[in-house]
């Protein structure tokens, strides 16, 4: 039997208050996870392992799977935390331990002393917050699906039903849904990972994640760059597959009866009716390109924006290439740039049509209410040897 005492907590207080037959799970244990208590005061509690080990040096998480913890949804250290993030200019908020829809009200009260709004993922790792998923995500910019801590929290075997659901439901909602950690974690210690790995990350593909997040192996792993190229290879290869179109429309998605997803529904068909290389939409807010990436199309999508912090975000997005350039003052200026800039980008060619989608006037958000199909030429770049800002 091995002991650990355990102290310094950041919510001080949550195992004095737990249950007396609560266990602790305790992350980075090379011995066996689950821990009994053995004793208790308000200061430090004792706990005993059934097995000897070891406790990792970089630290780790605690747990109490199955206890209700009412602890704030953000401690004084996460608030000093949250505004030293957005004094640096963070693109996008992740917030830990989600387990309902109003745990958003406290960053978002922050983010208004401040002065910034900032898009802000709830992490799906608390079995509360899988509970009301739905409103979770209806409230939430995004979701990330941390599968390591949901294991914890849930049965291993419900862990990938919750991941298919939340990636589901994050689609419905033109979200984006990352999944992460543990998707190759043997890499933290191998240069390659192991084949149930590989079958693990090609699954949040084939599902239809918008992105899937290294964590462990590239951070503190020995591997962190063949960790990275491996997951490339994997999505690569996964939507490479004759089926992968099929199997990640498995998901229904319903438009919203706005002109803005109607029109982002008939650009997907369209581009697939006349086999168009690219399709293409200029937004300023990103709203337009989260609702064609919520259809899924079998083409890349070409983004443009003229706000460097919108097209950091759109980086997020299921198939979208986002560029950054100048405002546009008119239709055809647009239509242009578009031809323009798929063409310095290698989205398209000479000879290669694309579906344009844009809202007129230009720089009112929501208002995309235009579709546009065009040919390229191909010397469209002619007199523009200079790249565009």
């Amino acid at each position: 039997m091995a002991n650990l005492r355990i102290t310094r907590l950041g919510h001080g207080g949550v195992l004095y208050r737990s249950p007396n037959d609560a266990w602790v799970w305790v992350d980075r244990w090379t011995g066996a996870p689950n821990y009994a208590e053995e004793h208790r005061t308000p200061e430090r509690v004792s706990v005993v392992a059934p097995t000897h080990g070891h406790f990792d040096h970089l630290g780790g998480i605690l747990n109490l799977p199955g206890v209700p913890v009412s602890v704030p949804a953000l401690s004084d250290k996460d608030v000093d935390d949250l505004r030293w993030g957005l004094r640096l200019g963070a693109d996008l908020i992740a917030l830990s331990f989600v387990r309902r829809p109003d745990d958003i009200d406290r960053v978002l009260e922050v983010m208004e002393e401040e002065g910034v709004r900032r898009p802000v993922l709830a992490k799906i790792e608390k079995p509360q917050a899988v509970e009301c998923l739905e409103e979770v995500i209806s409230v939430f910019d995004g979701i990330m699906v941390a599968r390591g801590d949901l294991g914890v929290e849930l049965p291993l075997e419900d862990v990938p039903l919750v991941q298919t659901r939340a990636i589901a439901l994050a689609r419905r909602a033109a979200k984006p849904v990352i999944v992460a950690t543990q998707m190759l974690e043997s890499m933290i210690s191998s240069p390659t990972p192991t084949r149930a790995e590989v079958s693990d990350g090609a699954t949040a593909i084939y599902d239809g994640a918008d992105a899937v997040m290294r964590t462990a192996d590239s951070a503190p792993g020995n591997y962190p760059c063949e960790a990275v190229q491996m997951m490339d290879r994997i999505a690569s290869s996964v939507e490479r597959d004759p089926v992968y179109e099929a199997r990640i429309h498995f998901t229904e998605t319903e438009l919203e009866p706005t002109t803005a997803d109607a029109l982002a529904g008939s650009a997907r068909q369209i581009a697939r009716t006349i086999s168009a290389t690219a399709m293409v939409c200029y937004t300023s807010s990103g709203s337009t390109a989260r609702r064609i990436a919520r259809e899924r199309p079998s083409v890349p999508i070409l983004a443009m924006s003229h706000s460097h912090r919108t097209t950091r975000r759109l980086g997020l997005l299921w198939g979208v290439h986002a560029v950054h350039t100048r405002d546009v003052e008119n239709f055809e200026e647009m239509v242009e740039k578009a031809k323009r800039m798929a063409l310095r980008h290698h989205i398209a060619e000479g000879g290669d049509k694309l579906v344009l989608m844009a809202g007129v006037p230009f720089g009112t958000t929501g208002s995309t209410n235009v579709i546009h199909v065009v040919r390229l030429i191909g010397d469209e770049l002619e007199g523009y040897a200079r790249p565009e800002a």
